[in-house]
């Protein structure tokens, strides 16, 4: 996969999904823009840094994934995934990206906090 101009929406998300579900965020990284403009249930994220330090730590607790949808038209790609964790059987979620010169330069990121926090109420004993 190479990420220049000639790349699509769909190819640079595909690209960054398989990256991150497949435990390497390193390689994930390398297709999001430094300036990366990301909207999160944990509110807006300004750069490719600040994104990592909001998203890496989930992809660590990812045991499966699997990737629902992927639809992509120009330099915009949707994909919906359904990721078990330790903490949870299913976690569904959706990204929608925007991609310039090769690389994702907004992320919208859709998941359903609730389940989450129920399930740390429940092991914490509240």
């Amino acid at each position: 996969m190479t990420t220049d101009n000639a790349s699509t929406g769909l190819e640079v998300a595909l690209a960054y999904y398989e990256a991150w579900s497949g435990g390497d965020f390193d390689k994930a990284m390398t297709h999001l823009s430094p300036d990366l403009r990301a909207l999160t249930p944990a509110g807006p994220i300004s750069g490719a840094e600040a994104f990592r330090e909001f998203m890496e730590p989930f992809t660590k607790r990812v045991t499966s994934i699997r990737l629902l949808a992927a639809y992509g038209e120009g330099d915009g790609a949707l994909l919906m995934y359904d990721p078990a964790t330790d903490i949870r059987d299913s976690a569904p979620g959706a990204e929608h990206h925007t991609v310039a010169d090769g690389r994702i330069v907004e992320l919208h990121l859709i998941f359903d906090r609730l389940p989450f926090e129920l399930a740390r109420r429940a092991a914490a004993g509240e």
